[in-house]
Parts: C-alpha cells; sequence; structure tokens
C-alpha cells in the first residue's frame, strides 16, 4: 500500500490535467456509469462535521472511500477546513491500494471541478472575478480559473477587509499580472465581476441576487451539508443552474431544496448535471445577459478519479511511502 503526503498529492496532481479529468468524470457521472451513495455528514460537536463519501467508477474499476473531517474553525489554527484520508483499493484482491491525504485531493478536484465549469459556462470574454472567502480554496479556485479564462483581476471579500488584506498579499507575488484587491464588501467584490466563486463555510447567504451582474457565472462552492448555505434562493431562481450531482444537489443543497419546499421551484428548473454540458448534450448557457450557476456539492466520483491519477502518478515516479499490510 501506498501513502502519499499533501504534498506528494499536490505534486502529482497537476491542476491542468485535473481540469481535464473532472470534465472526463462528470461526463461519466451523467452517463450513470458510477455509483456514488450521498454523503453522510454526521454533527461532531461546536459545528463541525464528519464526513463519509464511497464511491464506484466504473471505467477501470476505481472504487473507495473518503473520509473527511469539515472543521470550519481550523483555518484560524493554521490547519485546513477540510482534513481526513482518501483510501482506494485494488479492485483484484480487495486489498487497500492507497492512503492519500484527503485535504490536497478535496483542495484540487473541487478547484478544478468550477474551472471545468467555468470554461464550459462563463462568457467567453469573461475577465474579472470575485472571490467570497479567503481560505485554501480561495486559493485553488483562482489558480484553476486562471487555466480557463485569461483572469486580468480578482477581487476578495472575506469575513472582514483583514482577511482580504491578507489574503490579498499572499496572493500577490504568485500573481504579478493581476490586479488583486481586498474588498471591504460582497457588493464592492463582485459589482463588476464576470465570475464570482463563493468558497465559505457560512450557515447564512454571503451573496444576494442584487449583488450579481447580468451575465456573470457564478460558482457556489462551501455549502456541502444542509446546515450550510452561501447564496441565496432567489439566486437560483434567477439563474440558469446546473449541479454535479442531481441526487445530491435535491438532497443536500439548502439553496435549492428551500424554493422546492414551498413550491417557488419545480425540479425542472434546473437545466441538468455540468456532465451533460460537457458532453454537448445541453446548452451551457441561455442567452449572453443570463447569470448561469454551477452549484458545486463535491461528489466521490471526482475524489477516486483525482485519487486514481495522483496514484498512477506516484507509481510511475516512484513517489511515496510503501507499507505493508501484512
Amino acid at each position: 500500500m501506498i501513502i502519499l503526503s499533501s504534498a506528494e498529492v499536490a505534486r502529482l496532481l497537476p491542476m491542468k490535467q485535473a481540469i481535464d479529468l473532472m470534465e472526463k468524470t462528470m461526463i461519466d457521472v451523467a452517463d450513470g456509469k458510477a455509483t456514488l451513495p450521498l454523503r453522510s455528514a454526521l454533527a461532531v460537536g461546536g459545528g463541525n462535521h464528519f464526513g463519509i463519501m464511497p464511491g464506484v467508477l466504473s471505467a477501470g474499476g476505481i472504487y473507495g472511500v473518503k473520509a473527511l473531517s469539515l472543521f470550519p474553525g481550523n483555518p484560524a489554527r493554521g490547519l485546513s477546513s477540510h482534513v481526513g484520508a482518501m483510501v482506494l483499493f485494488d479492485p483484484e484482491t480487495g486489498a487497500p491500494s492507497a492512503v492519500m491525504n484527503a485535504d490536497a485531493i478535496t483542495a484540487i478536484r473541487t478547484a478544478a471541478a468550477s474551472a471545468a465549469a467555468t470554461r464550459a459556462l462563463a462568457r467567453p470574454d469573461a475577465r474579472k472575478m470575485a472571490v467570497i472567502g479567503t481560505g485554501e480554496q480561495a486559493e485553488t479556485h483562482i489558480r484553476a480559473i486562471r487555466l480557463v479564462r485569461d483572469i486580468t483581476e480578482v477581487r476578495i471579500a472575506g469575513r472582514n477587509k483583514g482577511r482580504a488584506e491578507a489574503f490579498v498579499d499572499r496572493m500577490r507575488m504568485e500573481l504579478p499580472g493581476v490586479e488583486l484587491v481586498a474588498c471591504y464588501s460582497v457588493f464592492e467584490a463582485t459589482q463588476r465581476a464576470d465570475i464570482i466563486t463563493t468558497v465559505t463555510s457560512s450557515s447564512v447567504p454571503v451573496l444576494k441576487a442584487a449583488q450579481v451582474p447580468p451575465g456573470c457565472h457564478v460558482n457556489a462552492v462551501g455549502a456541502s451539508v444542509p446546515s450550510m448555505q452561501e447564496i441565496d434562493s432567489d439566486i437560483v431562481l434567477g439563474a440558469d443552474v446546473f449541479v454535479d450531482y442531481l441526487p445530491s444537489a435535491l438532497a443536500q443543497a439548502r439553496d435549492i431544496m428551500d424554493p422546492l419546499a414551498d413550491g417557488r421551484m419545480q425540479s425542472s428548473h434546473i437545466k441538468g448535471e455540468i456532465g451533460a454540458v460537457f458532453a454537448g448534450r445541453i446548452a451551457a448557457r441561455s442567452a449572453p445577459e443570463a447569470v448561469t450557476l454551477y452549484r458545486s456539492l463535491g461528489v466521490a466520483a471526482q475524489d477516486l478519479a483525482a485519487a486514481a491519477m495522483a496514484l498512477a502518478n506516484a507509481r510511475a515516479e516512484g513517489q511515496g511511502v510503501e507499507v505493508p499490510l501484512h
């Protein structure tokens, strides 16, 4: 069995390759080529959760499970808010074949999936990006989306301007050709945006419909359990909505569940799964002035595909630590 650290996963899973991999994987999901039980999320006190995400990918017989703790207070400790382990199993023997850092897998595959969605849904001339949130996912999403659009400006809004300023200072050396702006408010960040990405752990909406310009593309990423909600339901009601996996969206996305429950929306309002867009079966944008929304919950298929690529690259390069199980 191979063990891979966070640094090794990051090196073995280049973002450009990961974006293309997520597009292919989500086509497989839309085609029914994956077995994906809904995420089990258990409250463990203090607003923290423990999630279990098993799954099987038909292609290659890849199967495994991600066990992940979601601790929103971790960044204040210098840790990722998502910490855990990803385990892959040998399809021939059933024995564990790899254990790897799940924080890095989650950060890379989530941003890569958002970038693939942005490549399909955002206007071709999208240049200005707003990011709501200042953690690890904010960093990886900027890196990923720059690979699919020529981003010239990134405006950051955090819990307070101090966090946004610290984030800008941290990213400035990495992005010398991009104008980075720390903002006092969400509206200041989004008012001129072509692309908005929300990557927070908020339990109440941080992005309102009035803060989203016409023609904008929104990646709503941070709220992965029903107790969390980053965007208000009016954004959902007014947008061309695409989801990563429909069963998850209907059962775990509060911004979608609420208008369905109170009759403001029918499930047919959701255009479909993003994999169907990638496959060319449904249109990506109804009009240039339309708001498009990619509602990301994160699915085990993305973790499995990313982990399998990291493992294949590790074996090819002789990376990781081999640990006997017997």
